[in-house]
């Protein structure tokens, strides 16, 4: 049941990049009303075992700022999303890992192996291959853009994640944190709001229907579903299982927009998906966005 759980929750989060595209509005507008669509749902589920919420008033305001950092983390990979598309801008996401790993050196004096070092240039080459090296015939607006721009919405993720990880030290009800980030990345997009001139507060259809997906099917029942789940499987199983968002992502992509990559991408994309596989097998992570 277990693994049912995980594998819904990945199948969810995967429709994310699919749902932002199919929006077609600013990336901060997408931000914000991922989080403002997701909050009074998670109020909601939160109420319901508001009694069991021990967390502390640091834990709290780690986890809005843990979400004020999301906003940032997503703003940059919608912009990836619009210039490399939806499949490979879910792809460079994934070196969250290996941001991971060096915070793990930096802040925890884990000193990484050989190993790990080959495994964190494999993924950097990875995602340049998947940039298209500014080759003709590479898919995206501006792949090599969208591909930096991605890597650093990868850091923002990672960083994310660890702020996150501290703001529920005592193991508090899933939608309690979820609920208290969320609420701080519809506040740091709206702080954000004046530096994108395409910002819109006023919802216009069908676009906010791809938002309201966004919101219910990846905030909401992806993060609920991965985080009850998956701190229950082995790690090697959860890193097979997150893989499967930036492989369903990249199958949706190329269905739903026909999007329609370079070999030199294609081999790019299966450089990152196995350096982060080997890479998660020895860092624990939780979702991708």
């Amino acid at each position: 049941m277990i693994h049912i759980l995980a594998l819904a929750g990945v199948l969810s989060i995967s429709f994310s990049a699919i749902f932002v595209r199919l929006a077609s509005v600013s990336p901060l507008t997408a931000t914000f009303f991922r989080a403002a669509y997701a909050v009074p749902v998670l109020a909601v589920v939160w109420a319901l075992k508001r009694s069991d919420d021990r967390r502390s008033g640091r834990e709290r305001a780690l986890a809005v700022g843990s979400g004020l950092i999301l906003a940032l983390d997503l703003t940059l990979w919608h912009e990836s999303i619009a210039l490399i598309g939806a499949g490979l801008g879910t792809v460079i996401a994934n070196v969250q890992v290996v941001f991971v790993a060096l915070a793990g050196w930096v802040i925890y004096a884990e000193r990484p192996t050989g190993r790990t070092v080959g495994m964190v240039a494999a993924v950097l080459g990875g995602v340049a291959l998947t940039s298209g090296l500014a080759r003709h015939g590479a898919y995206g607006s501006a792949p090599v853009a969208g591909a930096l721009i991605g890597v650093v919405a990868g850091a923002c993720y990672a960083a994310f994640l660890l702020l996150f990880r501290a703001a529920n030290q005592s193991l508090a009800p899933t939608a309690g944190p979820l609920l208290d980030s969320t609420i701080g990345t519809a506040v740091g997009a709206l702080a954000f709001a004046f530096l994108d001139p395409r910002f819109a507060i006023v919802p216009v259809w069908p676009a906010h229907l791809w938002l309201v997906l966004l919101a219910l099917v990846s905030q909401v029942v992806g993060w609920l579903l991965i985080a009850t789940a998956l701190p229950r499987l082995p790690t090697l199983e959860t890193s097979v299982m997150l893989l499967g968002q930036p492989v369903f992502a990249v199958i949706w992509g190329v269905l739903v927009f026909a999007e329609r990559l370079s070999p030199l991408q294609w081999v790019g994309t299966a450089v990152v998906l196995a350096g982060v596989a080997a890479l998660t097998t020895r860092t624990r992570l939780t979702t991708s966005t």
